[in-house]
């Protein structure tokens, strides 16, 4: 009898010591660690899911969705009119600006083929608030209804763009039909 209640103390002691990180592990892809909620605009938003944005075999950044309402429909993520949040942790000193304007634009024409001339002056000013990223950069790119899209790098405000039809256009780059990748879509929607 005493064999077995030693047996499930121990059992007991290494499962509540692995909890922790089981906990912690949520919030950590490739190196980077995001925390589980954030707030905006007095609105709490929880971590969707986290995606590797990988480039040939370089992993350019790490990608973490916060939404009011989680969802792993991708078509809810696009249009449902929510505060939302991407944040981007560059893992890499290659993401040059030549190369940031040329993934924003590769990615805006394959999953907006039909708005993007009618959005072209606002994707314009969308890739003027990128320069070159380094390593350990941090873009958050933020919707509020009614507000925009607002853009900030290492917590320097660059701008916001107005409209709901720019927010869809801009989330359906990792979550319409073209996404950079596929596994980077797939754990951003938390699968």
């Amino acid at each position: 009898m005493r064999a077995g209640k030693a047996i499930f103390s121990l059992i007991v002691a290494f499962a509540l010591m692995a909890l922790p990180s089981a906990l912690s592990w949520a919030g950590q892809l490739g190196g980077v660690r995001m925390p589980d909620q954030a707030t905006v605009g007095g609105k709490t938003l929880r971590l969707n899911g986290m995606g590797v944005r990988k480039k040939l075999w370089i992993q350019v950044y790490v990608a973490g969705l916060y939404l009011e309402n989680p969802t792993q429909e991708a078509s809810r993520v696009v249009t449902t009119d929510q505060v939302k949040q991407v944040r981007m942790h560059f893992t890499t000193g290659l993401a040059t600006k030549s190369k940031m304007d040329d993934a924003w634009d590769e990615g805006f024409e394959a999953n907006n083929p039909q708005a993007v001339g009618k959005l072209r002056p606002r994707i314009e000013t969308f890739k003027s608030y990128f320069g070159d990223m380094k390593d350990g950069d941090l873009v958050e790119i933020t919707y509020v209804p009614d507000q925009g899209t607002t853009v900030a790098v290492n917590g320097a405000v660059k701008g916001t763009i107005e409209g709901k039809d720019f927010s869809e256009a801009l989330m359906r780059v990792w979550f319409g039909d073209h996404p950079p990748t596929a596994p980077l879509k797939q754990g951003m929607l938390g699968r």
